[in-house]
């Protein structure tokens, strides 16, 4: 008889080790599939899927501030670019200065000011010159805020009988702001001047 409740015992004490046993087994499966699923939707979160011509493509997404001193380069190369590169018609500068004033505060508007007071876009007109830049370089220093840049540029003024070369120095201060159609960086240049333009050469055209 007490053998027979022994093994009772003993049975009840290896139902019980398996029932822990098989519930701990089942936390750890559920523990796991939850850290699964929140992996997995972590994943998806950081891919975006575009429907091209009937195509699926996956793009992956990146924090934004990751980004931003690149956008602040590619910020002031499109300011200069606008507001630099000059045809001979009105039109197409205004066009092209407006763009650029879109991008920066009033001191590119003075500095616009001040180049239309002087007769510098009517000499273009009247004469028939392009000025046209490439922009070698814009330093920017992520570290401060606002952002300090700096930017090299080398502009051409394409006359009939000649063209001249200029390096072009100038430095502003990037702020945040909202993004745009018309400012897709979400960046306002601030004290924006013009502190080398010196002429390299001037050579003949053939």
């Amino acid at each position: 008889m007490f053998r027979s409740l022994k093994n009772i015992d003993s049975a009840y004490q290896q139902t019980k080790t398996l029932a822990l046993l098989f519930m701990v087994l089942c936390a750890s499966i559920a523990g796991y599939a939850v850290y699964a699923s929140q992996r997995t939707a972590r994943l998806a979160q950081d891919h975006i899927y575009l429907l091209d011509q009937g195509q699926l493509l996956a793009a992956t997404s990146h924090n934004v501030q990751d980004n931003r001193p690149v956008e602040a380069q590619d910020h002031v190369k499109r300011f200069h670019e606008y507001f630099f590169t000059l045809d001979p018609d009105s039109k197409a500068i205004e066009s092209n200065v407006t763009q650029s004033l879109f991008l920066a505060d009033e001191s590119a508007k003075r500095a616009y000011d001040n180049y239309k007071e002087s007769g510098y876009y009517n000499n273009l007109i009247q004469a028939n010159i392009s000025q046209h830049i490439t922009v070698d370089s814009v330093v920017v220093n992520p570290t401060t805020y606002p952002y300090y840049a700096k930017c090299y540029a080398t502009e051409q003024i394409i006359r009939a009988t000649n063209v001249t070369t200029r390096a072009l120095v100038s430095e502003c201060y990037l702020r945040d702001v909202s993004r745009s159609t018309n400012n897709p960086h979400g960046f306002l240049m601030e004290r924006w001047r013009v502190i080398q333009n010196n002429d390299l050469r001037t050579e003949a055209r053939l």
